[in-house]
């Protein structure tokens, strides 16, 4: 079992369902990234850390300007391992890096998988990488106990979903909505039919929900819907943008999304 296994699994005891907190590692800067990441720990069951990338093709401008606020402080893929090491001192929270392809292949697939294990990670997410393609990433993240999780889109053919499935470990990513990642005021009604389409190929790994979720009545109708759990990404971003420079402000606006966003998981 890996961390995040376990996580899903308590979770399931205790009635409740994960919410899975996406931030850009070193957005405003690198120094602040543990200290919002401890922050959203209390609430939050998995962080999902960004690495900054120059054509991140599946975010939109919220996690576009993130990213490139984060590159423009120098941030590398080593010092988003750094990153980690420094926050895993402060907690035991599962850990998931989302990067894309290319910055990980330049890095060395093996090495990164090595790295990443080594500094405290738990998973990866590559969206621009097909499951057809990622047999080396399957290999070399098993070899160093890395959970894979791959994402189902609402336009991913039947047969495929059941490939993405069979290669995914910790969570299955399902993206809510066509289209780029950013706050929405309401929730697609496909996603209830793409979680039981899931479920029936891969009835032992959780679905989570991402893209658009911003707001605890998107968290509370995605559980309705079977999801074990909700990714939210742009809003959280969106608050660091607004107080990036007002740290203390920035760690209080937060806590208090992420404290009703968790709130909203609790089953009744």
């Amino acid at each position: 079992m890996s961390r995040i296994s376990d996580t899903f699994s308590d979770l399931e005891r205790s009635s409740e369902c994960a919410f899975i907190a996406y931030i850009m590692a070193g957005d405003p800067d690198p120094s602040l990234t543990p200290t919002i990441a401890k922050a959203i720990a209390q609430y939050a069951d998995i962080i999902e850390l960004g690495i900054p990338f120059s054509d991140p093709i599946a975010d939109g401008p919220t996690i576009q300007a993130a990213s490139e606020r984060a590159l423009r402080a120098g941030m590398t893929p080593q010092q988003t391992f750094e990153i980690i090491a420094n926050i895993r001192k402060e907690t035991d929270i599962p850990l998931v890096v989302m990067g894309y392809y290319n910055p990980i292949l330049h890095f060395g697939i093996e090495r990164f998988m090595k790295k990443l294990a080594e500094c405290g990670g738990d998973g990866l997410i590559i969206p621009d990488l097909p499951v057809e393609e990622a047999d080396d990433v399957v290999r070399y993240a098993k070899e160093n106990g890395i959970n894979t999780i791959f994402l189902v889109a609402p336009t991913t053919p039947e047969d495929r979903i059941g490939k993405i499935c069979a290669c995914s470990s910790g969570f299955v990513y399902l993206v809510s909505l066509l289209g780029v990642t950013g706050v929405r005021d309401a929730i697609s009604g496909g996603v209830k039919t793409l979680i039981r389409n899931v479920v029936e190929k891969r009835p032992d790994i959780p679905p989570a929900v991402g893209f658009g979720i911003s707001k605890p009545e998107h968290v509370r109708k995605i559980i309705a819907d079977g999801a074990k759990g909700v990714i939210v990404g742009s809003a959280i971003v969106r608050l660091i943008a607004e107080y990036k420079d007002e740290p203390e402000r920035m760690i209080a606006a937060l806590e208090g999304f992420c404290a009703e966003l968790k709130a909203a998981t609790w089953k009744k």
